[in-house]
């Protein structure tokens, strides 16, 4: 890498960071800052830093270490933005996809609902609270399924609400792990310490620096209609069944997001990013800026479907479909 002041943009002031001494590490209290919400202050984002390397990590069997998966969802969906003092305004979140047999791909994002936080450029540090909302929907590839345009045709005749794009989203929650009446949790400086990492799961050597965060994931929200309440609970099951249980309740997703160099921001860009983004993982279960990894174990092996995975999907299908419709 070149010398430090080649890779900062100009126009940085800082100075937040400093601005409270309970910003700073080791234990960064960040709780004098409200909550904001993460869409609305884009006219105030001057720089950011994409996270090209956004690395998650979660027990396939949770409870037992041994089944822990590394996985790399595609690159730069996931932004830190904030102004010239380094005041954090928004976050964008990460996205993802999962194909099931029978249902075609069926698309995950980590939907952040709440930050606050502060970047210091020179010092390579950070320090940040989220809130986020784990949400599920299907593709308009899936729609093209016909199990799947049959099942929302069924639904739409009922007027059941069908998770058949985002604003119609299966919600899962989430909270600090441990601890399920604290929704905010921290996003540091570091890779996590909760468990050991793979080498490939590592880019030390190209990243400008690295922040980790975790989970725990909560039940999904009730639609208040029962019907469509136990289907998502289906379309969830199988989702996990297929994922490794990436989004099982009572299981914790962590990842370690490593970050390029700041850079300046377009806000219009920044607007619209993660929309475009959306509409293309939708067009083709792809990424604009090139696909992630596919879960793997420590040593490299690549995670696989329970066997019997296929059959047991059918069969959630039909008894669904016999007891509902």
């Amino acid at each position: 890498m070149s010398g430090l002041q080649d890779l900062i943009p100009p126009g940085w002031v800082g100075g937040f960071a400093e601005s409270n001494p309970a910003f700073a590490y080791p234990e960064p209290d960040l709780s004098s800052l409200p909550m904001l919400a993460n869409m609305a202050n884009i006219a105030k984002l001057d720089r950011q830093q994409a996270v090209l390397w956004p690395e998650f990590s979660w027990e396939s069997d949770p409870g037992h270490p041994e089944s822990r998966c590394y996985q790399m969802f595609a690159p730069d969906i996931s932004r830190i933005g904030y102004d010239d003092e380094g005041r954090v305004w928004s976050i964008i979140c990460p996205q993802q996809g999962v194909s099931t047999a029978s249902l075609g791909t069926l698309n995950v994002e980590v939907s952040v609902t709440g930050q606050r936080g502060w970047v210091d450029e020179p010092a390579r540090s950070l320090a940040a609270d989220m809130t986020v909302t784990g949400q599920i929907w299907f593709s308009p590839s899936a729609k093209e399924n016909s199990l799947v345009k049959w099942l929302w045709n069924e639904f739409v005749a009922a007027d059941h609400p069908f998770p058949h794009d985002k604003a119609h989203a299966i919600q899962v929650s989430t909270f600090d792990p441990g601890h399920p009446e604290q929704p905010i949790f921290p996003l540091r400086e570091g890779e996590s310490t909760d468990f050991r990492i793979p080498e490939f799961a590592r880019h030390p050597d190209v990243a400008w620096n690295v922040a980790n965060l975790g989970v725990e994931i909560g039940p999904i929200a009730s639609t208040g209609d029962p019907d469509a309440d136990d289907f998502n609970q289906l379309v969830m099951d199988l989702f996990n069944l297929y994922s490794g249980n990436l989004l099982t309740p009572g299981n914790t997703l962590s990842w370690n997001v490593w970050f390029t160099e700041p850079a300046l921001v377009n806000r219009h860009e920044w607007a619209t990013h993660a929309e475009v983004w959306r509409k293309s993982i939708d067009a083709d279960h792809g990424s604009p800026d090139g696909p992630g990894t596919t879960a793997r174990y420590f040593d490299g092996t690549p995670y696989e479907p329970i066997e019997g995975g296929v059959e047991r999907e059918v069969e959630a299908i039909l008894e669904f479909i016999k007891s509902h419709l």
